[in-house]
């Protein structure tokens, strides 16, 4: 088991990380997330990038999704799931486009975390609207 803000940052990463490139808008997404999100209220910045590595190790051994997305989901309340679940997408959508990849990957979270279809089509809308600007609206 993790702490749920290690939880929550590790969903960050996955999304961020599923297509090989970690853009500079995911990474401000998962930046101000941390820093605003009331999830996170009691958590030390400097230990974000720190966790970020500790997921990407994870990720580096051949059961490493499966595993980490397990401990996502062993260490986090359904309503926590439905955050992790948000905070992905959030991530995905930063870049105002989503890869196949990164798509694979919010299906897997979305799968190992539980999270309803109905309400995960849901937290997806909020995320794009959130990130959709006047000139492409």
């Amino acid at each position: 088991m993790i702490d749920h803000y290690r939880a929550l940052i590790y969903s960050m990463v996955l999304a961020s990380a599923a297509d090989g490139d970690m853009t500079d808008a995911e990474l401000l997404t998962i930046g101000e997330n941390v820093r605003s999100l009331p999830a996170f209220r009691g958590f030390s910045i400097n230990m974000l990038t720190d966790i970020a590595r500790e997921c990407t190790e994870l990720l580096s051994d051949p059961d490493g999704l499966d595993k980490t997305i397990g401990l996502i989901r062993g260490s986090l309340p359904k309503a926590l799931r439905e955050t992790a679940y948000m905070l992905a997408c959030e991530v995905v959508a930063s870049d105002r486009s989503a890869t196949q990849e990164e798509l694979r990957m919010l299906e897997l979270i979305r799968h190992g975390l539980d999270v309803d279809r109905l309400t995960a089509a849901a937290l997806e809308r909020g995320a794009r609207a959130r990130h959709t600007s006047l000139r492409e609206a």
